[in-house]
């Protein structure tokens, strides 16, 4: 049975096997994620605090890249997709997050789910091809190849740290705070 907590994310499972484990705790980083940007306007995802340009819009936009990233072009060596195979990265490494601004709170949100519900039926994939330590197709520059528990840890990592973010900007704009 999943516990899911008072804002609505689901609680990764307290005796479930790696895999479960692994996805469960990835699971809740993406909720928390959605729970961090719900019911924003337009405005309100374009917000930067401090010195940081960093929006919510544009983390939004980032996440559903690097989901789309690891898990079709890496995992599978597989096209990305649009928008990502029509932008010129040589001209604007960091599209993503620029192009954000011009997207609209639904646009952001729904390009997020597709790219997390696509890394969802990939790993289901990959752990019927593997499991775990299936390999990667795509190496790195020295050779190796991350292996499918390697792409989860780094997701949870990579939703963790940006969940930090996320907590920061959205206390600036409204006060909502929370773990």
């Amino acid at each position: 049975m999943t516990v899911i907590d008072p804002q609505g994310r689901p609680e990764p499972p307290a005796d479930g096997d790696e895999a479960a484990t692994l996805i469960g705790f990835l699971e809740f980083q993406r909720a928390t994620l959605a729970w961090k940007t719900a019911g924003l306007d337009a405005a309100a995802l374009d917000t930067t605090v401090a010195a940081s340009t960093m929006t919510l819009g544009g983390l939004l936009k980032h996440m559903a890249y690097v989901e789309t990233s690891w898990f079709s072009r890496s995992l599978f060596g597989r096209p990305m997709g649009e928008p990502w195979d029509a932008v010129d990265w040589d001209a604007d490494r960091d599209w993503e997050w620029h192009s954000a601004t011009a997207d609209t709170p639904e646009e952001l949100h729904a390009v997020w789910r597709r790219s997390v519900e696509g890394a969802r039926v990939l790993t289901e994939e990959a752990l019927g091809d593997g499991g775990l330590g299936r390999l990667a197709h795509r190496a790195w520059p020295d050779g190796r190849r991350p292996s499918l528990r390697w792409i989860l840890c780094h997701m949870i990592e990579e939703y963790a740290r940006h969940n930090g973010h996320a907590d920061l900007i959205r206390e600036a704009l409204d006060g909502e705070t929370g773990e």
